[in-house]
């Protein structure tokens, strides 16, 4: 597989966002009420994702090691304003809809995590395909609980009816709405369940002799095999601070 479908099917398949690293867990669970606002929010933060990897990869050589992260935040946040005004000037409805998540975008741990990880380590090219890779796999996580949340507590998906409703006014048979599943308990629930789903498909893939990488380093929370090395290098912090503590 060449780099640039490698790093599309990491992003969607393998290392998805939402199912397998469980990130961005906050826009997850608060906007996906509807089908329409889970693939708002997953375009508006694949866009930053895209841009944001970009610059940074361009970037890499010259941002100073030391202030790297608030460098990246500036570049994230850049990025996140120019979309907050796309979306408040072109579509008013999804802004409102989503409301403050827009400029949470900045703390997105998906893009936070990926700057880190890859793009301030790689070429621009497989960097801006790294972003749409998350950014696709994010959007399609939370369209789908958004889709089935929608369905169960309304009966309907992107806004069109596909259940017709009961109306007791009329003595008319139809759907009754399960509106828990449009509340906050109905996300967690829906999260449950396909993510659920999706480890038995794994696990069976695993079992059929199908090779599943788990995910590794920092978004993985696996510290001994992060290739950053972050966390020897806080240890060997730690260890210079306390060897100049007890000299003094």
């Amino acid at each position: 597989m060449n780099k640039i479908g490698e790093r599309l099917y990491n992003g969607i398949i393998k290392e998805n966002p939402t199912y397998v690293l469980m990130l961005g867990m906050c826009p997850t669970l608060a906007v996906t009420t509807s089908a329409i606002n889970g693939i708002g929010m997953g375009l508006s933060t694949t866009l930053v994702l895209v841009m944001s990897n970009m610059l940074i990869s361009a970037l890499r050589k010259v941002i100073p090691d030391k202030v790297r992260m608030p460098a990246f935040i500036v570049v994230v946040a850049s990025f996140v304003t120019i979309v907050q005004f796309l979306v408040q000037g072109f579509l008013p409805s999804l802004y409102d809809a989503l409301g403050i998540y827009i400029p949470l975008i900045v703390v997105n741990c998906i893009i936070l995590g990926r700057a880190e990880s890859y793009a301030s380590k790689n070429p621009v090219i497989p960097s801006i395909f790294d972003g749409l890779g998350m950014g696709l796999g994010f959007t399609i996580g939370i369209t789908i609980i958004g889709a089935i949340r929608e369905l169960i507590g309304s009966g309907a998906i992107f806004g069109y009816q596909l259940l017709p409703l009961a109306d007791e006014s009329t003595n008319t048979f139809g759907y009754t709405p399960v509106s828990i599943f449009i509340l906050a308990p109905g996300a967690f629930l829906v999260l449950g369940f396909v993510v659920a789903i999706m480890n038995k498909i794994r696990s069976g893939a695993a079992k059929r002799g199908v090779k599943i990488t788990p995910p590794q380093g920092c978004l993985a929370g696996d510290c001994a095999s992060c290739a950053n090395k972050c966390s020897a290098a806080s240890d060997a912090n730690d260890d210079n601070a306390s060897d100049e503590k007890s000299k003094e």
